[in-house]
């Protein structure tokens, strides 16, 4: 029954050639089905969004026929295709301080706040034009964000921070309301290949709460892409990939207390004037056809100011440039910081289950040799599981775990090392529009997260449990030497979901208890007292398929 349902609502979103990053239940729903063994292995799941679902999925090609027969809002004449895109409309409310990631275009705020989203699709011929803009207001309310009773010398841990990265922890003072181009693209599809431009989120890698290199936590940003829209099958397995090209915008928003000093010297350094960051990716996936199941990947990012890019294929295309350091003639020179991970998954259908890593280093390293002495230098990585186990004959309860860990490993002891996503040349980092583009916890951060969800069809209803602790870099370099081993924040959050269907609509909601410890790094040492709040964070949204 859930086979059925599936490729029912799937066939819908085949018309507009993706599936957006995050879409409640579809996007889950595929990957289940694949973890019981009824769709094929050749898809990893470590490019998304997914395209062309027709190509990924076959069984939806009779379903979408159908569908299209009997849909009024669905124009098909030769060569032509038009159709209206599901109206999304996401809720989001934070009682205490912004809290939550993976949410595209909405931003960290504390109260109410609303993501409305909806568009056409158009296909002449190979020519298929999206537009889904995204339109997004936020209540924006004050709340405590870096006390300004911090002692200076703490101040100055916190601005080596903010003066190498441009990720606000308030958008401005007022309400906020911003228009963005959403999940929009124009492109020219031949085969299993597309070319064109594009603002669409994109997620890189196998994990479900966090991925190093892409993710739908900051607003799309605008680029160049030459994608895979299925896997393409040769004589030693399949392959995905993407290669982007594309521009990272600034939020022009400064940081708190910008006349703050330390034993005379202002803290704040402002950045270049120019925020924009030309960015280059690029992704190949690969499944052996020896090892059914078995997904290996590497994927590579470049960002640098648009000035300092030179006009020759080092400067457009770094991401085929050498590997180590010590090959890449004046690196430094450049003006640029890398990203760079190996993804693997492995699916066992025969279990229900899979098994998933991501290993990335924000550095070069020097050489092979460097590589082996010092593995874990600049490193971070993303550990994660789910299992199926069958409950009734229409019930499943899914059993999901992942590790994620940016903080700085002990070779800064001995030699320099940034956090990931700051950088000492590229100063407004690895952001867009003021958010991370890669795991939403943020530099310095670390999470565990666990969850037991009942399923039934394409429904579901689970519990989380997640710790999440706040930039541990940062932390260290403050008050390591004070030994206030009690002051690190650490926020408890648990979770009750629930994401269902009915009739046309989707349905999906989250209501999460959050406890944070040593809220904003506070302690009271005076009276040995930990300052912890709490916090309620609650989602709903609702999308509407059309007839």
């Amino acid at each position: 029954m859930a086979f059925v349902l599936f490729f029912q609502f799937i066939s819908i979103f085949s018309a507009a050639q993706s599936l957006p990053v995050g879409t409640p239940l579809l996007e889950d729903g595929a990957r289940f089905l694949q973890l019981e063994g009824k769709v094929g292995l050749n898809t990893s799941f470590l490019v998304r969004p997914l395209s062309n679902i027709e190509l990924v999925f076959p069984d939806s090609n009779s379903l979408e026929s159908d569908y299209s027969k009997g849909n009024k809002l669905f124009l098909k004449k030769d060569k032509f295709s038009l159709a209206i895109l599901p109206v999304s409309v996401k809720q989001l409310y934070n009682s205490h301080h912004p809290f939550g990631w993976n949410d595209g275009s909405m931003v960290p705020a504390k109260g109410y706040q609303s993501q409305m989203s909806t568009g056409l699709f158009a296909k002449v011929g190979p020519l298929s034009i999206q537009l889904k803009p995204e339109l997004v207001y936020a209540q924006n309310a004050s709340f405590t964000t870096f006390p300004a009773s911090h002692s200076d010398s703490i101040w100055k841990s916190y601005y080596y921070v903010l003066n190498r990265i441009d990720a606000p922890e308030r958008f401005g003072t007022k309400e906020y309301v911003k228009l963005f181009p959403g999940q929009s693209s124009v492109r020219i599809n031949y085969k299993k290949l597309s070319l064109g431009v594009s603002t669409e989120n994109l997620w890189w890698g196998p994990g479900v709460r966090n991925s190093l290199l892409m993710s739908n936590n900051a607003p799309g940003f605008k680029h160049l892409t030459l994608n895979t829209t299925a896997p393409i099958v040769t004589g030693i397995g399949s392959f995905e990939g993407q290669v982007i090209s594309g521009i990272l915008s600034t939020s022009n928003i400064l940081p708190p207390d910008t006349a703050r000093t330390f034993e005379g010297q202002k803290l704040y350094i402002p950045k270049p004037e120019e925020g924009d960051r030309y960015i280059n990716g690029m992704v190949i996936t690969w499944q052996p056809k020896w090892t059914p199941g078995l997904h290996l990947g590497v994927g590579r990012v470049f960002y640098q100011y648009k000035s300092n890019v030179s006009t020759s294929l080092n400067g457009y295309l770094p991401v085929v440039t050498a590997l180590f350091k010590g090959n890449a003639r004046k690196e430094d020179a450049f003006g640029r910081d890398q990203v760079f991970s190996l993804l693997t998954r492995l699916v066992l259908p025969e279990s229900k289950a899979e098994f998933y890593a991501e290993y990335g280093r924000n550095d070069h390293s020097q050489n092979g040799r460097d590589l082996l002495l010092e593995p874990e230098h600049a490193r971070a990585y993303i550990i994660g599981g789910r299992k199926l186990f069958s409950a009734t004959k229409s019930k499943e309860v899914e059993l999901f775990i992942e590790v994620t860990h940016l903080q700085m490993p002990q070779t800064i002891q001995v030699r320099e090392l940034q956090s990931w996503y700051i950088h000492h040349q590229v100063k407004h980092g690895y952001t867009n529009q003021g958010q991370v583009i890669g795991a939403g916890i943020g530099p310095g951060g670390s999470s565990q997260t666990i969850g037991v969800n009942w399923l039934k069809d394409l429904n579901k209803f689970g519990v989380t449990f997640e710790r999440i602790v706040h930039n541990n870099d940062f932390y260290y370099d403050a008050f390591a030497s004070r030994q206030e081993f009690g002051r690190h924040w650490v926020d408890l959050a648990f979770s009750l979901n629930k994401s269902w269907l009915q009739k046309r609509f989707i349905y999906s909601a989250n209501l999460s208890l959050v406890r944070s410890l040593n809220y904003q790094w506070q302690y009271n040492t005076a009276l040995d007292e930990n300052v912890d709040v709490a916090n309620v964070h609650a989602t709903f949204s609702i999308s509407y398929l059309f007839h």
